[in-house]
């Protein structure tokens, strides 16, 4: 569950340290959102020579989320911590990072996230 001014960990190479979450896209009255939601974020702090720069605004698909959320078969998914990739738009949904760090959700392969699945070390 991740809501307005929540910090992300970006869980790509683009060169962002933290990623403050400005915008849940899906509504106006929308408060929270889960694995496979795309936000805005705000780059705070960036490596000089990454694909990203310090006080950006980037798109993030939520990779992982320290709430649980149920699945269909009855099972829950929890991660550790709120992470995040970064995109390059809405309609072709490809990151801009090359590698991907640490484990995703597999729901990211239903919503058609499949090159950021498959540049995961692990789906879970």
């Amino acid at each position: 569950m991740v809501q307005r001014r929540t910090i992300l960990t970006p869980a790509d190479n683009s060169g962002a340290h933290k990623l403050r979450v400005i915008h849940l896209y899906g509504g106006s009255k929308r408060n929270f959102s889960y694995v496979g939601d795309i936000v805005r974020c705000v780059v705070d702090g960036a490596d000089p020579n990454g694909m990203v720069k310090d006080s950006e605004q980037v798109l993030v698909v939520m990779v992982r989320t320290r709430k649980e959320k149920k699945r269909d078969d009855g099972s829950y998914i929890r991660f550790s911590d709120n992470a995040g990739v970064v995109i390059d738009n809405l309609k072709d949904k490809n990151p801009r990072g090359t590698r991907i760090f640490g484990p995703v959700a597999r729901e990211l392969k239903e919503l058609g996230f499949n090159k950021i699945v498959s540049m995961a070390s692990e789906v879970i």
